[in-house]
C-alpha cells in the first residue's frame, strides 16, 4: 500500500472517530421538539454536509502530513488533532447532555481551532489550508443554529 493511502487511512479513521459521536448522540425527540432559528436547514442535509466535511478534513490532514517536513510533523498537526476533539465532544454535549450553552463554547472553541489549524496548514500547503474553508463555514452555521436554539429555548426565559 502506497504511503499516501496509509495516512490517508489513518486520518480517515481519527477523523471517524470525532464523526461518531454524532451517530453516539442523534438528535432525537429533544432536539425535534426545540424551536429553531430561521435558516435552518431540513434536517438531511446535516448528515449529507458533514459527511463531505470528514471527508475533506481527512485529504487536508493527508496532504498537511505529506507536506510538513518530518521534525515538524506534530507542531503543524496538533491543531486538527485538537479540533478534532472539540468537534468529537460537541454532539454529546448539545444532544445527549442537552448543554446548549457549553455545546456553543465548545464550537467558539472549535472555530478557533479551526483557524488555528487553517493558518498552520497554510505555511505548508495552501491546499490543505483551502480544504478547510468549508469546514469553518459550516461551523460558523452551526453556531448560530446552536444560538438560535438557544435563545428561543432559553431555560432563563
Amino acid at each position: 500500500m502506497h504511503r499516501s493511502t496509509r495516512i490517508f487511512l489513518g486520518w480517515l479513521l481519527l477523523v471517524a472517530i470525532a464523526a461518531s459521536s454524532g451517530i453516539l448522540a442523534p438528535p432525537g425527540a429533544w432536539y425535534a421538539a426545540l424551536a429553531k432559528p430561521p435558516l435552518t436547514p431540513p434536517d438531511w442535509l446535516f448528515p449529507t454536509a458533514w459527511t463531505l466535511l470528514y471527508l475533506m478534513m481527512a485529504v487536508a490532514a493527508t496532504k498537511a502530513t505529506l507536506a510538513v517536513p518530518q521534525g515538524a510533523r506534530w507542531s503543524a498537526l496538533a491543531p486538527f488533532v485538537l479540533q478534532l476533539v472539540a468537534n468529537g465532544v460537541w454532539s454529546w454535549l448539545f444532544f445527549a447532555a442537552h448543554w446548549m450553552l457549553i455545546g456553543l463554547l465548545d464550537l467558539l472553541l472549535l472555530w478557533g481551532l479551526i483557524v488555528w489549524t487553517i493558518v498552520t496548514f497554510s505555511r505548508h500547503s495552501r491546499f490543505a489550508a483551502g480544504l478547510l474553508v468549508p469546514y469553518l463555514i459550516w461551523v460558523s452555521f452551526a453556531a448560530y443554529l446552536n444560538a438560535g436554539v438557544l435563545i428561543l429555548n432559553a431555560p432563563w426565559g
